[in-house]
């Protein structure tokens, strides 16, 4: 049996059947048991996958390639979506199940068909678009106004918390200075520019985006505590030692009690070593560190009624209102 015939360099590593065959690239090459059939008349060389312990992870990877073997596909008026738009910015999905691309129409055009694809239309004043890793995708703020239907209200102020943070300067702070994906007054007009599904959600959610919000459980943590009755906690403030060195930067805070709620995530080795440190470090300095996990964060009212307990030994009293969940 002869060697391979290799795919010429030019095609890439995804591209059409009609361009390979142009390039003269046989049929019989084009059922290679090395190339991936993703789409109808789409071939993808085949790749090693990385295996990620976090299934949210593992989901947005599969979208974005998936995604890139569907581009060749798009036409000039047709752009990534929703749910896989949001996989391609890199923000939190609302499930980690496989699902259909979402490919959306601007004005009238006909629908995307076919297996794997689930098309929407869009309107022209409603929509912007950005090329993102290489594609072309709803603008930020689009994608999250098209996503009042589709999420809760928690899910789209994680959302909107990702696309909106604001990389400050200070101690082991990431990307210092990198622009956010969008503004509040971005996702606002994107939110109000036309009707839109979901349009009592988004309003819900917006005035809840915050600016420097580092993740989604650390979002979902704070939505809780104000949901509860309780004061909002400040997010990654910076606090000092009595000396007026750097502590620490707990995920939430209310720096004028000395409280920290930590989110602890799935750690290992050094990161697992460096939290655990940090949360010492605050304790030391007479900080309360109320601890919260994936597992805590199923039962809210445990998480409240902790805090409350805290807030409670350090002084704080309510102004009137109720202490519980809604």
């Amino acid at each position: 049996m002869g060697a391979r015939k290799q795919i010429p360099r030019d095609l890439g590593p995804v591209f059409l059947v009609g361009d390979a065959l142009a390039a003269g690239v046989g049929p019989g090459r084009l059922r290679g048991r090395d190339l991936e059939r993703p789409f109808h008349g789409v071939r993808a060389l085949s790749q090693l996958r990385e295996s990620s312990t976090d299934p949210w992870d593992e989901r947005r990877a599969e979208l974005v390639r998936l995604a890139t073997a569907y581009a060749p596909l798009l036409r000039e008026n047709q752009f990534f979506s929703h749910e896989t738009a949001i996989a391609i910015w890199g923000g939190p999905l609302a499930t980690h199940e496989r699902e259909e691309l979402d490919v959306s129409v601007l004005g009238n055009g006909s629908l995307p068909r076919g297996r794997g694809v689930r098309g929407h239309r869009a309107s022209l004043a409603a929509t912007s678009t950005r090329i993102v890793q290489g594609l072309r995708v709803a603008s930020f703020a689009t994608m999250w106004a098209s996503m009042g239907a589709a999420m809760s209200r928690d899910e789209l102020v994680a959302l909107g918390d990702y696309g909106c943070r604001v990389w400050r300067t200070g101690e082991n702070r990431p990307h210092p200075g990198r622009p956010p994906l969008a503004t509040l007054a971005q996702l606002e007009a994107a939110a109000t520019v036309s009707r839109r599904r979901g349009a009592a959600t988004l309003r819900e959610a917006l005035p809840l985006i915050r600016l420097d919000a580092w993740s989604p459980r650390e979002t979902a943590t704070r939505l809780l505590l104000i949901d509860a009755g309780l004061p909002e906690p400040r997010l990654n403030v910076d606090v000092s030692d009595a000396h007026g060195d750097f502590l620490a930067c707990p995920d939430l805070a209310y720096p004028e009690l000395k409280i920290a709620i930590e989110y602890q995530g799935q750690l290992h080795g050094t990161q697992y070593a460096m939290d655990i440190e940090r949360v010492e470090r605050l304790r030391a300095e007479g900080w309360i560190v109320i601890q919260v996990t994936s597992e805590t964060l199923r039962f809210p009212n445990i998480v409240a009624r902790r805090v409350h307990a805290a807030l409670i030994e350090r002084g704080w009293r309510p102004e009137g209102g109720t202490f519980g969940l809604r």
